[in-house]
């Protein structure tokens, strides 16, 4: 193929060149292990420290309170059953059905233990009803709640300070998945309420292999990982240096560059949105295009499959998803999308372009010249149509 043109950001990002050369130090001369006594690994420790530092003045919060970790995913599992684990049955969980599998699938397992669990519902435009939020919260003696800052298949951004505000209002302790929001708009944790919150690395070019946890001073839980002494005690394992590095240094880029950066890459989703509609028919936008991430755009196209229009495209060189990546082996339709109640002629044709930094005004011109003749030879093809039976389905 003659070019590759990467929009699926909200998947993996690519390492920033400013994080590599940070990184690289740390394979190589400064190996010390941060633990250790002597002042050779010692020094490795000052490095942490100092990342550590970098980390929370992203987030406005302080060093302590950072906990450093594989990615999210484990940041979720730490504080969702870390918490549970903590206050133990009597806990009741509130979550969403939009969340990521990471957040759905440990809620489900305390579930099957014996925690009440409920699952938020969305509307069309993927937006969360805080009434039934507050409804569930009513008489609970112990909750916690669990909802993403941003969705990572549709970009609706949640009201997370509204939220914090009604957990707060019943003494609940709110955690959110903070994945898709970091470098792409500003986060402050004591702004927005939150009690814990978790991010990964690799979404905003640093590293796979590194996110942290941040828990607010007071919030008690079980240590997800049991072993060494590392992070306070908190989560242990022997630190993974080079990476640690890494992630900071792509916070201090994305904090430095986030406004400007934002806003030219809106621009182009935006551009590319527009340019989808007027050149294919039967379209769906999805998600709150009034609250929706810089860089993420969902499109329903009606009547075809999804996975075929990504595949036809990968086969040109542009690189879109259907969904979430950790989902990607399903065929099954997003949880997202259903969730949203989009038409049965649309759910299974959503596909999701997520744009970065890295991307150009060229790329977009790549994807409107690609695109729409991939749909309409994917048209010709299906079976489905405008003028079907909607029996058909049901």
């Amino acid at each position: 193929m003659d070019r590759t043109v990467y929009l699926d950001n909200n998947a993996t990002t690519r390492i920033a060149p400013e994080v590599r050369d940070v990184m690289l130090p740390f394979f190589g001369e400064l190996y010390g292990n941060p633990s250790s006594m002597h002042a050779f690994g010692g020094q490795v420790a000052k490095y942490i420290d100092r990342a550590r530092e970098e980390v929370a003045r992203f987030i406005n919060a302080s060093p302590e309170e950072i906990i450093f970790t594989s990615c999210a995913t484990e940041s979720d599992n730490a504080a969702i059953r870390g918490y549970a684990d903590f206050h133990g049955r009597e806990t009741k969980i509130i979550t969403s059905a939009v969340e990521h599998p990471a957040v759905l699938q440990p809620c489900r397992r305390l579930k099957a233990l014996g925690h009440e669990v409920v699952e938020l519902g969305v509307d069309g435009f993927g937006r969360l009803n805080l009434e039934q939020l507050r409804e569930e919260l009513k008489g609970t003696k112990k909750a916690l709640v669990t909802i993403m800052w941003a969705n990572n298949e549709t970009g609706t951004v949640f009201p997370i300070e509204k939220i914090a505000e009604i957990c707060k209002e019943y003494g609940a302790t709110l955690h959110t998945d903070a994945v898709q929001i970091a470098g792409k708009a500003k986060v402050d944790v004591k702004a927005a309420g939150v009690d814990m919150l978790s991010m990964s690395g690799h979404k905003f070019h640093a590293p796979k292999g590194i996110g942290f946890l941040y828990v607010k001073k007071g919030t008690l839980l079980k240590p997800f990982m049991l072993g060494g002494h590392q992070e306070a005690g908190r989560r242990a394992g022997t630190e993974n240096v080079p990476y640690i590095l890494g992630l900071a240094k792509a916070c201090e880029l994305a904090r430095l560059g986030m406004d400007e950066e934002n806003e030219k890459i809106a621009k182009m989703r935006d551009r590319l949105e527009a340019g989808i509609l007027a050149a294919c028919p039967n379209v769906r936008i999805n998600g709150d295009k009034e609250n929706r991430l810089s860089n993420t755009l969902n499109v329903s196209f009606e009547y075809i499959e999804g996975e075929a229009i990504a595949y036809s495209l990968s086969d040109l060189g542009i690189c879109i998803s259907t969904g979430s990546a950790c989902a990607s082996g399903s065929l099954d339709p997003s949880h997202v999308i259903r969730a949203m109640g989009v038409p049965f002629t649309a759910v299974h044709g959503s596909v999701r372009f997520s744009l970065s930094r890295y991307n150009t005004e060229r790329d977009i011109d790549y994807v409107l010249e690609k695109l729409p003749p991939v749909i309409r030879h994917l048209r010709d093809l299906s079976p489905f149509g405008p003028d079907m039976d909607p029996t058909t389905f049901q």
